[in-house]
Formats: C-alpha cells, sequence, structure tokens
C-alpha cells in the first residue's frame, strides 16, 4: 500500500445532509480521532440548516466547492446509490480520503472506477459497511473462528422493511437512483452470508416482486461448494423480523438484528443456553469512523477488514442476482 501523509486529528465533511448523514453526525461526536468540519449539500440552505444542527463551520451549496476546498482530509459520501461513484470520484480528485455508504456502487463497473481513482489520487477509500465493524460482529466471527457451533452449514438472514404511504416517493423506490430492496439492505444479507460461509459459492438462486421497475421484496438462495446453504431476504414493501441465525454441527446462533448484533443467543445441542450482549459505543457509526482514522494515520490507502476485494466480491453478486430478478438501471447500459 502506498504510504500516504501521517495526520492525528481528521477532519470530515458530510456529503448529502439526508438520514443516514445525521447519523454520521451523530456518530463522529465520539470519535476522538475525527472531528465534522464541513457538509455539503446541492442547496445552500440545506448545507446550512445541517450545519446549524451540527455546528458544522464549513457549509458548502455544491459538491465542487468540498472537494477543492483544504477544510477536509476526509469525505463520507451519504447520498443516493446513483451518485455514489460520481461524488466519491470528485472527492478523490480533490484528493480526499472517502468512506462511502453501501452499496458503494451501483454495478461492478462504477465499483472498479472509484478504486482507480483512489489509486490514481493515493487516496483511502473504503465501503462504509459499518456492520463488519462492530462489537457484535467481531464477536460472531470469534465465535464461529473458535468451533463453538462446530461446521457452519447454513445462515439464514432477513433485512426487510416497509415505507409508509407518505414515504413512496423515496430514493430507495426509484430506478434511475438504484432503488430497490437489494442494492438498499439485501447487501447486509450479503455480506452476513459471506462473513460465515465465504466466497466458494456453487449456485445463486433468487426470486424478486417489483415495484416500479425496482425490486420491493427478494429472496436469494445460495448453494456453496461445502454443502452449505443461505437463505437470505430483503424487502422494502414488507415487514419481516429482522433476525439472522447461523446452523452448525453443534447448535445454533440467533441474532435478532443479524448484521449489527448487540446481543448474541447460542443454543448448543449439548443443552447449553448463553446470551452474550455486545453494545455499541454510540449509535454503531463511530467503530467504522474510528477504523478509518487509523488506517488513513497508518499511511493506508484501503482498509484491511473492508478490503477493496470484499466490496468487489458483494457488488459482482448483487449484478448477477439482478440478472436473474430482471432488474436493470440506467447505469448498466456503461458496462
Amino acid at each position: 500500500m502506498k504510504k500516504l501523509n501521517h495526520m492525528k486529528k481528521l477532519r470530515f465533511g458530510i456529503v448529502g445532509t439526508g438520514t443516514i448523514a445525521h447519523r454520521f453526525a451523530e456518530a463522529i461526536k465520539n470519535v476522538p480521532e475525527a472531528e465534522l468540519t464541513a457538509v455539503a449539500s446541492r442547496k445552500q440552505e440545506t448545507a446550512d440548516a445541517f450545519g446549524d444542527e451540527f455546528s458544522v463551520p464549513y457549509r458548502f451549496g455544491s459538491y465542487e466547492e468540498m472537494a477543492s476546498s483544504d477544510k477536509i482530509d476526509c469525505a463520507y459520501i451519504a447520498v443516493p446509490h446513483s451518485l455514489h461513484k460520481e461524488c466519491s470520484v470528485l472527492m478523490l480528485n480533490g484528493k480526499k480520503h472517502v468512506i462511502c455508504e453501501k452499496p458503494m456502487a451501483v454495478n461492478l463497473s462504477e465499483a472498479k472506477a472509484m478504486f482507480k481513482a483512489a489509486e490514481e489520487n493515493g487516496c483511502f477509500l473504503m465501503e462504509a459497511m459499518w456492520a463488519r465493524l462492530v462489537p457484535g460482529t467481531i464477536k460472531l466471527l470469534e465465535l464461529i473462528k473458535n468451533g463453538v457451533l462446530g461446521e457452519v452449514k447454513g445462515v439464514e438472514g432477513k433485512f426487510c422493511y416497509a415505507f409508509d404511504e407518505d414515504e413512496m416517493e423515496h430514493h430507495a423506490l426509484k430506478v434511475e437512483n438504484g432503488g430497490g430492496s437489494l442494492l438498499d439492505v439485501g447487501v447486509y444479507a450479503l455480506y452476513f452470508s459471506k462473513w460465515f460461509l465465504g466466497e466458494e459459492t456453487e449456485e445463486i438462486l433468487a426470486q424478486s416482486d417489483f415495484y416500479k421497475g425496482t425490486d420491493s421484496h427478494t429472496n436469494i438462495l445460495i448453494k456453496y461448494k461445502s454443502g452449505a446453504l443461505a437463505a437470505l431476504s430483503s424487502a422494502t414493501l414488507l415487514r419481516k423480523p429482522n433476525e439472522g441465525y447461523i446452523y452448525g454441527t453443534k447448535g445454533f446462533i440467533h441474532i435478532n438484528r443479524f448484521y449489527a448484533p448487540q446481543e448474541i443467543e447460542i443454543k448448543l445441542l449439548d443443552g447449553t443456553n448463553e446470551t452474550i450482549k455486545t453494545p455499541y459505543r454510540g449509535n454503531g457509526f463511530e467503530e467504522q469512523i474510528s477504523h478509518m482514522c487509523e488506517c488513513v494515520n497508518a499511511g493506508m490507502t484501503s482498509s484491511p477488514v473492508n478490503t477493496p476485494e470484499n466490496t468487489l466480491f458483494i457488488i459482482k453478486q448483487m449484478d448477477y442476482i439482478r440478472k436473474l430478478t430482471g432488474v436493470t438501471y440506467p447505469q448498466d447500459s456503461e458496462i
């Protein structure tokens, strides 16, 4: 990895002012290695309102202004999926390190272009898969590695929610914005499966229900070369319990919020029952901010945990699943 200039407390700018941007702004308050110094929106008044709410000193009425400014070291990309590539490349070309919301791109072609821009500019780029870095996921990986469940034979994960009637214009329900349940929340389920069953897949099956061209409900079945099976589900217009299971030859683990658990329930065939608490530091985003700061200050241009290879693998899987179910985006014409 190319070495970068050593930095201590990193200055972050947020690109976008929606719900996820608010969550990041709250979390960064709990990260001593970082500070929020700027926010950018397409409208000055929106940036000013966000800036007032979080006492952000610099507010930009365009993304270009932030990219060319010297007020930040790092940019957090919190805009709709369809703008991830554009905004990330803009910031990278402005020599800013980037953490980009998941999924990092709409398709594999976009993701490759983003990593290329990071390499060309000598900047750090990471997908904001915060769930991989929280204590609960780290504990789960430790339990599985230590053989608590024996051989893992299957996983199940459901991340399903439903927009209310007054939210039907949300970007997650629009094809032009890379909408649909697979990219919005199914990405968590695919990562969950990869964390515990690996990459050696034999077959993927998928079916979707649709809303205006987006997948509003998708079920995925993955068979691995080991014989293990993953059953995954995502939805934007259907509520299901967002729970998960990991099944092994010695028993199973149940987790309510499967992709970023704060409580792990272990039930073994020998009669052992145990519940492990794994609380967040704050709202769950703190760990990814700390991790990015650690990587950048160590001179890294990519994360050794949320690696470029992991990101590209999952986006490639999503491209394939969309091909199976018939979901296409305007951005796919560039492939």
